[in-house]
């Protein structure tokens, strides 16, 4: 298993890194947009995994949105969608997750099928405003949520005592979570101290609101990581799966990979936009 991981991670990186570092900004939008309808593919397959062939339909579905969008040259809507996206993440997401199990699938199935049509391309939009802003904005905001995923495991496996979500994810535990929050306010502080302060989202706001309000900014987007990471091992478990899919050997799938992204990169976009 650890070397077919190993493998599929030196794969990904292979394609990845050139297109970050050696092609124009509409190729990583591309990577990113394949890696969404991927996820969004995946997704539906969760809610309804006997209808592979629907699925196809709904990564369709999510694709049209997001190119009618980009179509209409209209940022307002765009805007909005981000908006949407993040009014979930605050008002309802939380309420799902504290009901742990007492949920049916079957029943919520309509809701999160035009759920996923909101966050997925909203997404796509928050990375794609992120890498307009530059790649070192782009990366900087992205690696805080490996950061905190980093933290949370190695600190959650040397110290963790009591349980996060006993129902949802049995494996992370409060001690963990504070210990990726730690990490995440070391390597924001880094950020501010050895990048151009316009080059990260923690530089910006520490110059234009200052510390307090910069770390306060590093708290929210850290939970939201977290919750997203909830989120979808509480989908899977409502589905009764283990991963979303074997899209990546030794990985899961997509939606495996970027789930703390889906809540926290539409939150960053917003956050830079006040900046």
């Amino acid at each position: 298993m650890l070397k077919t991981r190993i493998i599929t991670a030196l794969v990904l990186l292979a394609v990845l890194l050139p297109i970050l570092f050696l092609l124009p900004a509409v190729y990583i939008g591309a990577f990113f947009l394949v890696a969404l309808l991927a996820a969004a593919w995946e997704w539906s397959c969760l809610l309804a995994p006997e209808a592979r062939r629907a699925a196809w339909l709904y990564a369709f579905f999510c694709l049209t949105i997001i190119l009618f969008l980009l179509g209409m040259q209209n940022t307002a809507w765009q805007f909005s969608l981000l908006i949407s996206a993040v009014l979930f993440w605050f008002f309802i997401a939380p309420f799902l997750l504290a009901k742990g199990m007492n949920l049916s699938l079957q029943k919520l199935r309509p809701f999160y099928a035009v759920l996923g049509l909101i966050v997925l391309p909203a997404t796509w939009f928050a990375l794609a405003f992120l890498r307009e802003l530059g790649l070192v904005f782009l990366l900087s905001s992205m690696a805080l949520v490996w950061v905190a995923d980093i933290g949370a495991y190695f600190v959650g496996k040397a110290f963790g005592k009591r349980k996060l979500a006993i129902q949802i994810s049995p494996g992370k535990s409060v001690e963990g979570a504070i210990g990726g929050l730690v990490l995440c306010y070391v390597y924001a502080l880094l950020c501010v101290m050895y990048l151009p302060f316009e080059s990260t989202l923690f530089g910006a706001w520490a110059i234009r609101f200052g510390w307090v309000p910069m770390f306060l900014m590093v708290t929210l987007l850290c939970a939201f990581s977290i919750f997203g990471d909830l989120f979808e091992s509480q989908l899977k478990r409502l589905a009764g799966v283990k991963d979303s899919s074997n899209l990546l050997p030794g990985h899961g799938g997509v939606l495996d990979r970027v789930d703390a992204l889906i809540p926290t990169m539409p939150i960053a976009a917003l956050l830079a936009g006040l900046v």
